[in-house]
Parts: C-alpha cells; structure tokens; sequence
C-alpha cells in the first residue's frame, strides 16, 4: 500500500473502532435495510449527455484547504440545478475534513444518487454508507488486496449500493477487470508525488470494455478536457476541486456542460 493511503487508513482505524462501540454491526445493519432504496448511481452515468459526478470536497492532503466557506447543503442543490448527474461527498475527517453527517445531510437535500468517498477497508463502513442513504461507495485497489477488493465488493452488491472503482496504473486496473464491478474510475493523480497527467488517463480509459462504465477522475478542469477523454472511452467524468473553487460551482458545472 501508498504510504499515503497506509497513514490514512491508519488514521481511520480509531474512528471505525469507536463507531463500532457506539453502533454495534448487528444495529447498524437494521438500520441499512431499513433505508430507502436510493437513486441507481450506474443509470445516471448511461444517460444521454456528460455525465458529471461533481465531488463536495472542502480540502485534500495534496492541497490543503480548498473551499473555505463549504456551504456543502447549498453547493449540493446547486449542482444537482445545474446538471450533475451524481453527487461525490468526502466523508473522511482527518485529511479532508469531511464527515458522515455531510452525506447524510446531502442525500436529504438532492434527488440524484451519492456517492460516498472515503479510504473504505471495513464492511461496517459500508453499512454506514448504505444507512446514510448512499447509492454508492468508492474501493481504492491500490489500498486492498484482491481477497479485500472482493469481498468488500460483494458486500456493496448485497447491501444495494454500486461500487465506483478506482484504479491509478495499469496493474490496478486490471485487477478491477478481474471483479464485478461495473464502474471503473481512473485516477490522474499519483499517489506518490500527487502530481495529475490526464494523458495516463486516457490511455487507461482506453482499455476499459464498453460493458463497464469508465469514469475519468480528477484534474478535469474545463470542456477540451472532456472531450479529449469522451474520444478515449470516458462515459462519466469525477470532478472536484474545478467546481468547489469556483465562486459558484453550479455556474462552473454548466460552462463545462454547455
């Protein structure tokens, strides 16, 4: 594993631990079940047009803080007006100051699926996930093994929620290949100089099948990037830090939209 990924799992193991003391599994499991059935996160990255997931991100590890008033509530609506076809909430606390409490408050607000983007290595996240009323979660292949990669992956599928997949190099992206995943992201970003090339991109895009949804993650910045990585195979397109910088994302969603 990314030293950078092994210290925020690290980080996370007291939190999930605590969570687990407060909310028995057996507890939060009744709870998931009981959640409504959320929006289809694949559906909405089929329908016609850009399909956009736009990420509410109020800081990251590789840029600090990234959106001072994080109005997430009010960025979240706004988005959902201006055409995102899905919505990406940063649940991780100790990195990227997010919270569970944003997911949930978010699923309240909009109609569209959300996505819950965490370091998820422990199946009672996923109950979390689910019970918050998420329609999907994120599985990093670069911080689990395969045996991990699997079984968290059946445990999404029986629990109802999608799973996005995220692969960084090749080696990853086949391993994803290997699964039942259906949606398959490519990250831009190097977790070792967290430096982005949208060109890796689009050559690993290039070699997801057309029977999985590929989805082009960070470092899109405005409508020639997205149509360079339409012409390489992306169908969805992650977007973060372009729209939570923006004065007023929802505005900067529609000028890559238009």
């Amino acid at each position: 594993m990314n030293g950078i990924l092994e210290k925020i799992c690290r980080d996370k193991l007291p939190e999930i631990e605590a969570a687990k003391k407060a909310l028995p599994l057996p507890e939060l499991q009744k709870q998931a079940e009981a959640a409504p059935v959320p929006p289809d996160f694949a559906a909405a990255l089929r329908k016609p047009g850009i399909r956009v997931i736009a990420e509410l991100k109020k800081a990251s590890p590789s840029k600090g803080l990234i959106r001072e008033n994080f109005d997430f509530e009010a960025c979240a609506k706004e988005l959902e007006e201006a055409g995102a076809a899905a919505l990406s909430v940063l649940t991780e606390r100790n990195y990227f100051l997010g919270s569970l409490d944003f997911l949930r408050r978010t699923v309240e607000r909009v109609k569209i699926p959300v996505l819950r983007k965490d370091f998820i290595f422990d199946p009672y996240q996923i109950y979390e996930a689910k019970a918050a009323g998420a329609s999907a979660i994120l599985l990093i292949a670069a911080m689990l093994d395969d045996q991990k990669l699997h079984e968290l992956a059946d445990v999404a599928g029986e629990t109802g929620l999608a799973v996005l997949g995220e692969a960084h190099d090749e080696t990853e992206l086949e391993r994803l290949l290997n699964t039942s995943i259906g949606v398959i992201g490519v990250n831009a970003r190097d977790l070792n100089t967290f430096q982005t090339d949208l060109g890796r991109v689009e050559k690993l895009i290039g070699m997801i099948p057309s029977s999985r949804i590929a989805v082009a993650e960070s470092a899109i910045r405005d409508r020639d990037d997205i149509r360079s990585l339409r012409q390489a195979g992306a169908g969805a397109f992650l977007i973060g830090e372009t729209l939570m910088r923006a004065p007023r994302p929802g505005v900067a969603l529609k000028e890559i939209l238009s």
